[in-house]
Formats: C-alpha cells, structure tokens, sequence
C-alpha cells in the first residue's frame, strides 16, 4: 500500500511539474490575457484584453470575431477561444508582445472552395478557418522558424510552416505538423 501511495504521489507531482509552466504561460501577472491583431488584408488594428477576472470578455471577443472575419465577403464568425489562447501562450513563450499579423482567420465556406480550386492542394477542403479554429500569422521581430519551433513545442493543435509565404498556421485540431 505505502508503495502504491508513494508511486501515485509521484506521478502527480510529476504531472503538476509539466502542467504549470504551460498554466503560467496563459496568464500574464496581472492575470489577463491580451493580443495586439492586426489584419493585413483590411488594415485593422486591435489591442484586445480578451480574458480577466477569470472569464473571457464578451465585447472583446465580439472585436475580434469581426477582425478576423473572411475579409473576402465580410462574413464573421465566432473564433474558438482555445486558439486566441495558444497566441497568447506563444507570446508569453517566447516574451514577446508585438502585434501579430493576420493572414488569414475565418473563412467562409464559399471562399474556402473558391481558394480550393485556385490552389494546387494548399487549401484543405475541410479546413479547420471555416469552423474559426484556425489562423495564418507571423510575428515581426521573431524569425518565422523560431515561431513555428515554439508553436510546434505546445504539442496542441495543428502546426503549418509556410516558408515562402512567410507565415505560419496554427489551428486547434488535433495535433500534427506539416
């Protein structure tokens, strides 16, 4: 029984050891969570506290929704809010709060088929931008290789690298990289 008990306490130790850094990486001190967006397509710009006080900011999300909306037609759609934090996360990561420059976030369905056709395999038919679970960013100031190595080390969610383009994509899907 002591040996069990002893093996039990030690995997929970063991289990809040790899827990808390990545917990005390989605906060800052203050105990908020902010992003500075800005959309390359529209020219928009926006510094959004989206999370304080223990709760996600209903105004602020709206905000951001209608930043990262299809900039094609204008449609909006709601953001998953595990993807605003894995941005977050890698700000805090990699201490480093610029602005992220947006690609590409919500996609229509219409406007993903449209760049289906257009793209030689580039553009996923299911694409997880339709659901707004999916973003296209770079970070000036962090070498895109650098960024992907950070995005890659939260071991969440999908993971492109579009060198050529100069981006990366992050989604919240399963895990996986290209």
């Amino acid at each position: 029984m002591l040996l069990r008990r002893t093996f039990l306490q030690g995997l929970a130790a063991a289990g809040t050891t790899l827990i808390a850094p990545a917990a005390m990486a989605m906060t800052t001190q203050s105990g908020e969570r902010r992003l500075n967006l800005y959309n390359l397509h529209t020219g928009e710009r926006l510094t959004s506290t989206y999370w304080g006080d223990g709760e996600y900011h209903k105004d602020e999300l709206a905000a951001i929704n209608h930043l990262l909306r299809d900039h094609r037609n204008g449609e909006v759609s709601n953001i998953d809010h595990k993807l605003l934090d894995r941005l977050h996360s890698l700000q805090q990561q990699l201490g480093h709060d610029g602005t992220f420059q947006v690609i590409s976030g919500y996609r229509s369905p219409a406007t993903n088929a449209k760049l289906q056709r257009a793209s030689n395999g580039g553009v996923a038919k299911r694409s997880l931008h339709m659901q707004g679970r999916a973003i296209d960013i770079r970070l000036p100031g962090v070498e895109l290789n650098h960024l992907r190595l950070a995005a890659l080390s939260q071991k969440a969610g999908g993971v492109g690298y579009y060198q050529k383009s100069n981006f990366i994509h992050l989604d919240t899907g399963r895990t996986r990289f290209w």
